[in-house]
């Protein structure tokens, strides 16, 4: 389902690949976050996505102009996941919010994985 927003000049939709896409890019930014997982049920194994496929680890949904998103990530090692987590979830509902003029519900946060970085 879009986003749709009414005004007095008339009605804006917005296509929900746009806000993964944005709340991707926004997640990537975060302190901790390596990026995005892809799960492969058929392997069972967990895959870094490149940057230009962010919005397959986003799982987005948008009912009544209330958005709920789902994030699969992979974090760096040693940092503390749940502070890294409440700063991904305040980063990203900020700049959703700010970009769609939309709520932002409920943001989930799946850590897939756990690497390195050099």
């Amino acid at each position: 389902m879009k986003g749709r927003i009414n005004n007095r000049l008339g009605e804006i939709r917005i296509n929900p690949e746009v806000i993964a896409k944005y709340a991707g890019l926004t997640a990537v930014e975060c302190f901790g976050i390596v990026g995005m997982a892809a799960y492969s049920m058929k392997d069972g194994l967990v895959r870094l996505l490149k940057r230009d496929s962010l919005t397959h680890g986003i799982v987005l949904k948008i009912e009544d102009n209330h958005i709920t998103l789902d994030f699969h990530v992979i974090v760096s090692y040693g940092v503390s996941i749940s502070a890294v987590a409440d700063n991904l979830i305040e980063n990203v509902k900020y700049k959703v919010e700010e970009l769609t003029g939309m709520e932002v519900d409920k943001i989930n946060i799946y850590v897939e994985g756990v690497r390195v970085i050099d």
